[in-house]
C-alpha cells in the first residue's frame, strides 16, 4: 500500500489532476499569508452552518447560558469559576445580539483564534504544507467544533493555552524582557480561564528545568520577570479569593474530590486512555501520510531541535501532571479537560519529521477534512435536528426559549413591571434570564433557597418567578415552600411542544411559580431539610462537566 501511495504521489507531483489544482493554488498561498486566514474563515463558516442547522429545534447549552449570566457582572471571580469566560461573553454581547447564532459564532471564533495561535507556534519550526497539515489534523478532532460550542471554563482554554505556550516558547528561546512579560501575562490569563491551567504552568516549569538550555534560561531575568508579571496579573483575583473564602476552590473540592484510591487510579488510567482515543483519528491519518518513513521516528526524535524538545516536555507535563494529581487528591479527571492541550502533539509529529510532505498527501488531507465538514452540514446536521425534535436533548434545551417566553407571559398577567428575578431549575433559570425579553436576574438563592441566604427583601418585594420541570418534585417543593413566605403567589402548570419547521415534536410539562410584586413581601430563612440536600445533589450532578 505504501508503495502504491508513493507512486501516486510521484505522478501527482509531475502531473496533478485538474480537481487538485485549486488546492495547489491555495497551498501556494500559505507563505504568502492568505491561505491560513482563508481556511480559518472557512472553518468558522462551515461549522456555524452545522450548529445552526443541527440545533434548529434546540437552544444553547446551560453552560453557555451560565457563562453569559456570569458576564452580566464584571467581577474578579465568580462562585464556581475564575472570571475569564464571563468577561469574554460580556465583551462579545456588547457588540453582538443575544441569540443562539451569536454565541455559536463566539464559540467558533474562539476556536479560530486557537488554531491561529497554533499556527504561530508551527511556523517557528516548519514552512509551507506542514503548517496547513498541522491545522487540518487538529480539525479532525471533535475539539474545535463540538467541544468548543459549549463555551464554558473548559472551552475558553482552547485559545489561551496555545497563546500562553507560544509566549513561553519565545521567552525561553530569546530570554527577552518583552517576551518574558508576555509569557507571564498569558499564563495568568490561562489561570483566569480555569484553575486546571495550573498544569500548563507546571508543565512550563517542568520543561524549563529538564531542558538542556535550562542554565541559560534560569540565569537570565526572563523566568523571574514572567513570575512577577504573572502574580501581578493574578493579584486582583487572588485578593478576591481571599475576601470571598475561595469559593471556586470550595466548589471544585466539593464536586470532584473524595474518591477512594482504587477509583482514582481508574480515573487516571481513563484520563490517559481517553486522550489517546481522541487522538486516534489524526494519528491514523498521519501514519498513512508518513508510510514507511515512520521508521525514522526515533531518529527524528533524537535529532529534535531545542524548541520542539521544549514543547515535547510541556506535552508530557500536561498529560502526566493531571493523572498524578487525580491519584494524589483522589479526584475526578475527565479526559475532556485535556482537550485544549492536544494541539502540541500534531505540532510535534509533523514539525519533528525530517522529511517533507508531498502535495499529494496535503491535498488528500484537505479533501478529507472538507469532505467530513460538508457531510456534517448536509447530512448529519438535518438528521440531528429531526431526531432531536422527537427525542429532545436531555438538558431540556428544546424548550428553553419556549418556556422562558411562557413564564414571561404569565408574569405579565400579574404585573406590568419587568420580571426582576428568576429561580427554580438551574438550566431553566439561566434560560429565562437569557431568552426572556425582560432578562431577569438569575437568582442563585432562588435555586437553592435553603442552603443560601434568602433573597433580599428588595428583590422579594419586587417579585420573582421560578420554573421547574413537572417531574422534578424537589424543585417544585422547594419553590412552593419559598413562595409560601410571600403574601401571595400563583402556581401554574403547562405543557409545551417542540416544533421543527412546523412539524410537531416532543412535549414537556412545566410548573411555574410566580410571586407578584408587593411592598409587604418578606421572606424568612427556612430550616435545612433532607429535601434541600437531595436537590443540591441533583444540581451538583448536572454540573459534573464543569
Amino acid at each position: 500500500m505504501d508503495l502504491a501511495f508513493s507512486e501516486m504521489a510521484a505522478r501527482s507531483e509531475i502531473s496533478p489532476a485538474r480537481w487538485r489544482r485549486p488546492f495547489l493554488i491555495w497551498m501556494d498561498g500559505i507563505e504568502a499569508g492568505w491561505a491560513i486566514p482563508l481556511v480559518l474563515i472557512g472553518f468558522v463558516a462551515v461549522w456555524l452552518a452545522f450548529l445552526a442547522i443541527a440545533y434548529l429545534g434546540g437552544d444553547l447549552h446551560p453552560d453557555v447560558l451560565e457563562t453569559w449570566t456570569l458576564g452580566r457582572r464584571i467581577e474578579w471571580g465568580y462562585s464556581k469559576h475564575p472570571p475569564l469566560m464571563g468577561w469574554v461573553a460580556r465583551v462579545w454581547t456588547s457588540v453582538f445580539p443575544l441569540n443562539n447564532w451569536s454565541f455559536q459564532l463566539m464559540a467558533l471564533t474562539n476556536s479560530a483564534i486557537a488554531l491561529w495561535a497554533v499556527d504561530l507556534i508551527t511556523r517557528r519550526f516548519a514552512r509551507g504544507d506542514k503548517r496547513i497539515v498541522v491545522l487540518l489534523l487538529l480539525m479532525l478532532l471533535p475539539t474545535y467544533q463540538f467541544h468548543a460550542q459549549r463555551f464554558n471554563a473548559n472551552a475558553v482554554l482552547l485559545a489561551t493555552w496555545p497563546i500562553a505556550t507560544y509566549c513561553f516558547l519565545r521567552s525561553f528561546e530569546t530570554r527577552e524582557i518583552g517576551w518574558a512579560i508576555a509569557a507571564g501575562a498569558t499564563a495568568a490569563l490561562a489561570m483566569l480561564g480555569k484553575y486546571y491551567s495550573v498544569f500548563l504552568v507546571g508543565s512550563f516549569i517542568f520543561a524549563a528545568i529538564c531542558h538542556p538550555q535550562r542554565r541559560a534560561y534560569f540565569g537570565s531575568l526572563a523566568p523571574w520577570v514572567s513570575t512577577v508579571v504573572g502574580l501581578a496579573a493574578l493579584g486582583p483575583h487572588l485578593h478576591w479569593l481571599a475576601m470571598t473564602g475561595a469559593k471556586p476552590f470550595a466548589y471544585a473540592l466539593t464536586l470532584h474530590v473524595g474518591k477512594a484510591l482504587g477509583p482514582s487510579l481508574v480515573e487516571a488510567l481513563i484520563f490517559i486512555l481517553g486522550v489517546a482515543l481522541v487522538l486516534a483519528l489524526p494519528t491514523a491519518t498521519w501514519v498513512l501520510i508518513a508510510g514507511n518513513r515512520l521508521k525514522r521516528l526515533f531518529q527524528d526524535f533524537r535529532a529534535m531541535n531545542a524548541g520542539l524538545l521544549l514543547l515535547f516536555l510541556v506535552s508530557v507535563g500536561t498529560i502526566a501532571f493531571p493523572a498524578i494529581t487525580s491519584i494524589g487528591l483522589r479526584a475526578d479527571m475527565p479526559p475532556i479537560w485535556a482537550l485544549q492541550g492536544l494541539f502540541l502533539f500534531p505540532i510535534l509529529i509533523v514539525c519533528g519529521a525530517s522529511y517533507p510532505i508531498e502535495r499529494f498527501h496535503s491535498v488528500n488531507l484537505a479533501v478529507l477534512v472538507i469532505g467530513i465538514a460538508v457531510i456534517a452540514v448536509v447530512v448529519v446536521a438535518p438528521v440531528h435536528a429531526i431526531y432531536r425534535n422527537i427525542n429532545p436533548l436531555h438538558e431540556g434545551r428544546n424548550f428553553y426559549q419556549l418556556s422562558a417566553m411562557e413564564l414571561t407571559r404569565q408574569w405579565h398577567t400579574q404585573s406590568d413591571e419587568a420580571l426582576p428575578a428568576v429561580g427554580g431549575d438551574d438550566g431553566l433559570a439561566f434560560a429565562t434570564a437569557f431568552y426572556s425579553p425582560d432578562h431577569p436576574v438569575y437568582e442563585e438563592r432562588l435555586v437553592l433557597p435553603n442552603t443560601q441566604r434568602s433573597p433580599p427583601q428588595t428583590t422579594f418585594g419586587r417579585g420573582w418567578a421560578a420554573l421547574c420541570f413537572d417531574n422534578d418534585t424537589n424543585c417544585i417543593v422547594l419553590m412552593e415552600r419559598t413562595a409560601a413566605q410571600a403574601y401571595r403567589h400563583v402556581r401554574s402548570e403547562f405543557v409545551l411542544e417542540s416544533t421543527l419547521l412546523g412539524q410537531p415534536g416532543a412535549t414537556q410539562g412545566f410548573t411555574a411559580l410566580i410571586v407578584p410584586p408587593s411592598l409587604e413581601g418578606t421572606i424568612k430563612p427556612l430550616p435545612a431539610t433532607g429535601i434541600t440536600e437531595d436537590f443540591s445533589a441533583i444540581r451538583r450532578t448536572r454540573s459534573k462537566s464543569d
